[in-house]
């Protein structure tokens, strides 16, 4: 996929080194954890259903840490300070991490605030092309810019288990796998900018494929009368068992789709996908099915559930004539 006018693409090994090829950076032991932020001023920006989280175990690591969100839900971390304006969060932060839900949002926050000789750094996902885009305007303006997109949803991230893709320059790619790795299992080096978020679209194909895959055995045992339950057992004994299958099944057998990633955030990563491969003339015929199942699904009303609430869609959707 192109990455976007006048962007110079990831390097031809982006993805291809764990992060702890370079000194000191990269997998870290449980109990290094918060040695690398203790004392550091930095600054969160974004307290939803992953940031949270996220940065809760940033300041149980000992960071200086500074918040702000657009909305108060009472959700500000023990230890951290809740700023005014994300302004304030820069006036005061070398290193300011967003996870923002949208481009517009990043756009509308980064406008009002002075980044010279600050570290910002995307974690969220949105197109290459926007975060291409962003490191320009950041650069130009004096600052420094790396792109972090974390896979792992509201457990990981509680856990401090995400793994997060890194790009930008060198130095900046080390300077950030240090401050994150309160919140990260493992850093993977991705290059240069947008190699983060390209291989976080790669990573979601086959996470929303497989999620999808599961709620449609699930739905397929359910016509047939199958005990959920024995399915569950034998998918978790099997080869194809994962943390992830794991998780989603429990939710398929229990109905209970508290959110861990929600269906509107599966959606947007697909839509994210399916726009990407069109623009590199991919073929992605799962991802175009799916984007119409989480489509169906946040129609039904179930957008803020959990992504294995996708067999509501499966459910809603007629069968093909013969």
């Amino acid at each position: 996929m192109p990455c976007g006018s006048g962007c110079g693409g990831p390097s031809q090994d982006a993805g291809r080194r764990a992060v702890g090829h370079e000194p000191g950076i990269g997998r870290r032991p449980q109990t290094a954890r918060g040695s690398t932020v203790s004392g550091m001023t930095v600054g969160f920006l974004g307290l939803g259903v992953m940031g949270t989280p996220m940065a809760a175990n940033l300041a149980r690591a000992g960071a200086d840490l500074i918040v702000w969100s657009r909305t108060d839900r009472g959700n500000t971390p023990p230890g951290a300070v809740r700023a005014r304006t994300a302004a304030e969060v820069f006036g005061k932060a070398g290193t300011v991490l967003l996870m923002l839900a949208t481009e517009q949002a990043i756009d509308e926050v980064l406008a009002g605030v002075d980044v010279s000789g600050k570290l910002v750094v995307h974690m969220g996902t949105t197109s290459p092309e926007f975060s291409a885009g962003l490191n320009d305007k950041i650069k130009s303006r004096g600052g420094r810019y790396v792109e972090a997109p974390v896979s792992g949803s509201r457990g990981p991230a509680e856990a401090g288990e995400l793994i997060a893709m890194v790009a930008g320059e060198p130095a900046d790619r080390g300077e950030t796998a240090r401050v994150i790795a309160p919140m990260c299992r493992q850093t993977v080096d991705c290059g240069e900018v947008p190699g983060g978020l390209l291989m976080k679209l790669a990573v979601n194909t086959f996470l929303i494929s497989m999620a999808t895959g599961l709620a449609e055995a699930f739905h397929f045992a359910e016509a047939y009368g199958l005990d959920p339950g024995l399915l569950r057992q034998v998918l978790d004994a099997g080869p194809m068992a994962s943390a992830v299958s794991r998780v989603k099944a429990a939710k398929l057998v229990t109905g209970d789709f508290e959110v861990q990633a929600a269906i509107r955030d599966v959606l947007k990563n697909n839509e994210l996908i399916v726009e990407a491969a069109r623009r590199r003339d991919v073929a992605s015929p799962l991802l175009d099915v799916c984007r119409s199942l989480y489509a169906e699904t946040a129609a039904l009303g179930h957008g803020e559930q959990d992504m294995a609430a996708v067999i509501h869609g499966l459910r809603a959707t007629r069968r093909p004539a013969p």
